[in-house]
């Protein structure tokens, strides 16, 4: 399943893990995703949304 928020679109970020060596590795930030039930037009719906839109508001819980 695709690491991306339903409600703003917020998804991982790629970049390097570089070891004190320098060795470089590839690694990514995921998104910090929860299952919300929410309200969407009229109906209550499982979306999964980062903790920001949570946060800002951007959801209505069911």
């Amino acid at each position: 399943m695709a690491q991306v928020c339903a409600i703003c679109g917020k998804g991982p970020q790629f970049g390097n893990n570089i070891s004190h060596a320098h060795n470089i590795t590839k690694r990514r930030w995921n998104v910090n995703l929860r299952a919300v039930k929410a309200k969407v037009e009229g109906g209550a719906k499982k979306l999964r949304v980062c903790t920001s839109c949570i946060k800002s508001g951007k959801v209505v819980k069911a």
